[in-house]
């Protein structure tokens, strides 16, 4: 089942999409997908109002409405950096022996297709595909694989955009570079485990302009995302809701030789996921 969010920022209406691409209203199932509905066991009802033929078919066709992120305010963006073994080779970092976790502020995610702001003073935007965990049960202290994997409401594509010289030159911790304003396109959809078998075999890309920057797998993640939730619930609580960031592959501006081809005002970032769509961003100077 793939759940998304559709209208005007914060005005949003839950919607499913069907086999052919088109929108069901559910917005009579619950007003929202946030933490409250999630804990509530809104993806369950859906999925029965899905099966029984329930959920009535919108008059407008997902291309011509806004998109809006998947999940409504997360309490907490938690991101994993250097994740893969490519993308830590190029930056030139050891593989980590234990996730390197860090946080990201919640109020920067946004659409899939909303503009992201380049911010003031910024040289060094940079782009990061990755693979987004929705948490869908309250998660602390897990003792299995089995029992992460059960936490999971849904995948989604995640950008998680970067400003390097914010985050890795202006001193303190990563979250200066990474907390900008609209730094989290988040979407197109929200993907129930049952359409993932297995999210180590998934494939990532990127474009820029149309020019490919990114290709990878999750397979080649050093924590794997059971493992990731599993280590995250022994240092906090997981609630429904919130969002893992779960890295990302090379290819990155901050890898590569100069001249860095950081984003500049104008830029249009393609990302995608295989089985979870693909996002669109344009780039603007804030």
């Amino acid at each position: 089942m793939r759940v998304l969010r559709v209208g005007e920022a914060g005005a949003e209406r839950l919607a499913v999409l069907d086999g052919a691409g088109g929108l069901l209203d559910a917005s009579g199932i619950a007003d929202d997908i946030d933490h409250r509905s999630l804990a509530d066991g809104v993806l369950d009802r859906l999925a029965e109002a899905v099966a029984a033929g329930a959920l009535p078919a919108m008059d407008v066709p997902v291309d011509r409405v806004r998109v809006g992120a998947p999940v409504a305010r997360p309490g907490k963006v938690v991101c994993i950096g250097l994740n893969y073994r490519d993308h830590a080779e190029e930056t030139g970092a050891e593989l980590p022996a234990e996730p390197v976790v860090f946080m990201k502020d919640p109020w920067t995610v946004s659409g899939p297709y909303d503009e992201v702001l380049i911010p003031r003073g910024s040289v060094k935007t940079d782009y990061e595909v990755e693979l987004a965990v929705v948490i869908g049960r309250t998660a602390r202290y897990l003792e299995s694989d089995e029992d992460a994997l059960a936490c999971v409401a849904g995948y989604a594509v995640s950008h998680d955009v970067s400003e390097r010289a914010f985050q890795l030159e202006r001193g303190g911790q990563w979250d200066k570079g990474k907390s900008c304003e609209t730094f989290n396109p988040l979407g197109p959809w929200l993907v129930t485990p049952d359409e993932i078998p297995d999210p180590q075999k998934l494939s990532l890309r990127l474009t820029v302009n149309g020019v490919e920057r990114q290709h990878g797998s999750t397979a080649d993640m050093v924590f794997p995302v059971a493992g990731i939730i599993r280590y995250l619930s022994r240092f906090m609580v997981l609630y429904p809701g919130d969002v893992i960031n779960t890295g990302t592959p090379a290819g990155v501006a901050l890898g590569r030789p100069e001249p860095r081809p950081y984003l500049r005002h104008g830029d249009v970032v393609e990302c995608g996921i295989d089985g979870l769509g693909t996002m669109r961003q344009t780039f603007r100077q804030a």
